[in-house]
């Protein structure tokens, strides 16, 4: 079943179950109630985000994040160099032109729509506002070892690995939701998940951040595409029951 069919489902059943309750027919109310649920998923994210946070200056996190440092550091080739700044690329402001453009394209030639560039465009810019904020907020340093990229902001949380976990994020849902061939959905699904996996280890392997760095921004971009998601859902749903007279 196709997600946006789940989530209409989910939303009959809110109005199925306050219709039991109350005796009568509910319309608005299970929009509020979906927007307060997303926004419990949003605050528990957040908690399992500050949690790791506060465990970022505990000897036993140093101790795997230094442990995990030396191994990838000690994989460092020149094929490998070449393509860990290459797919760090993609996860810069460059590189999500390209994407944006290429989508913006597709869009406008084959599906006719433009929701989609918005989409991808504001989780993205949500991604990067808040990736700022949280940096200057944690105030982290970043490794003291050989840069094989030039870097001027701070260390935690990654916001390559925030901004590619949210973007690529997306378009995973997007690919997911989409009417496209399973063999082709398969493919571009696996491609994308590779390139938000190979952003995250690029970091580390570059010598910019730490593992921990990494993982909090995987928390972090998962947690706005999550929300993203539920928002993008509520709006359809509320634009479609306007039109079919449901409210």
């Amino acid at each position: 079943m196709r997600p946006n069919k789940l989530f209409y489902r989910f939303m009959d059943n809110i109005r199925n179950v306050l219709a039991l309750i109350s005796g009568e027919r509910h319309q608005r109310l299970p929009y509020f109630l979906t927007a307060f649920i997303a926004l419990i998923v949003f605050v528990l994210g957040m908690k399992l985000f500050v949690e790791l946070t506060r465990t970022l200056e505990t000897e036993t996190l140093a101790y795997y994040d230094q442990l995990v440092t030396n191994y990838t550091l000690s994989q460092r080739n020149p094929m490998l160099t070449k393509y860990f700044k290459l797919v760090s690329d993609t996860g810069d402001v460059t590189g999500y032109l390209i994407v944006i453009i290429l989508i913006a394209i597709v869009s406008t030639l084959i599906f006719k729509k433009w929701k989609f560039i918005l989409q991808i465009t504001s989780v993205l810019v949500l991604a990067f506002l808040s990736n700022t904020v949280l940096k200057k907020l944690i105030n982290r340093a970043r490794p003291g070892i050989e840069h094989l990229v030039t870097v001027k902001t701070l260390s935690y949380p990654s916001g390559h690995a925030m901004s590619s976990m949210a973007f690529y994020g997306l378009l995973i849902y997007l690919v997911y939701k989409s009417k496209l061939k399973a063999f082709m959905k398969t493919a571009l699904i696996s491609v994308l998940v590779l390139l938000i996996l190979s952003i995250g280890i690029s970091r580390i392997y570059l010598g910019v951040h730490f593992p921990s760095d990494v993982v909090g921004g995987f928390i972090a971009g998962f947690i706005w595409v999550v929300l993203c998601i539920f928002i993008f859902n509520l709006f359809e749903a509320f634009r479609k029951d306007s039109k079919t007279g449901k409210i």
